[in-house]
């Protein structure tokens, strides 16, 4: 038997996927909302910072780093 974590992020991996308004809250071509991280190199990489210096891609892993 699976760990029980591993069903929770199987579960919210589908009911994204089952929620068109959740995942696709943004459409393709339209500019992404702005938003701050910590940046692996000291420091915080702001998304508004790089317009027109940078083309910047914006990917997210759903069940990327959970126990397998």
């Amino acid at each position: 038997m699976r760990n029980p974590r591993h069903w929770y992020a199987v579960l919210a991996a589908m009911l994204l996927a089952l929620t068109p308004a959740l995942a696709a809250a943004v459409e393709v071509g339209e500019k992404a909302p702005d938003f701050e991280l910590t940046s692996t190199q000291s420091g915080k990489f702001k998304l508004s910072e790089q317009a027109g210096k940078k083309n910047v891609i914006v990917q997210f892993y759903v069940l990327d780093f959970t126990p397998t």
